[in-house]
């Protein structure tokens, strides 16, 4: 299972990314820019999904994603680190969610990291 020290190295691996602690949390920022956090307790992750998939992400395996009420009209979504399947699935989730934050020079930097994904 996955912990919040894992969240921390594998967003650090990412490219350009820093941690900064906003609202008493760690946040993960690509250039600058938002793309995961570790609030409360640790035990979950924020991390960004345009809304229509963040939906059908919820409805589809609502033990591991839900979405908090003061982000429900933002593009972000929530993942219980318990309910995720291992370290691989942690890393799709936050490699996801740098690319849809991710400068377009560092999208054509690192191709292996590929586009957004789009369901």
């Amino acid at each position: 299972m996955p912990d919040a020290e894992d969240v921390r190295r594998i967003a650090l691996s990412l490219p350009d990314t820093t941690e900064k602690t906003a609202w008493s949390m760690p946040t993960f920022r690509v250039a600058g820019k938002m793309f995961a956090t570790l609030p409360e307790d640790e035990t979950s992750i924020a991390v960004r999904c345009p809304k229509e998939e963040r939906d059908e992400l919820v409805l589809a395996e609502p033990e591991k994603f839900w979405i908090a009420d003061h982000e429900s009209q933002f593009a972000w979504v929530r993942a219980r680190l318990a309910a995720l399947e291992g370290e691989e699935e942690l890393r799709d989730i936050l490699a996801d969610s740098w690319r849809q934050a991710a400068p377009p020079r560092l999208l054509e930097a690192y191709p292996e990291l590929g586009p957004p994904i789009v369901h």
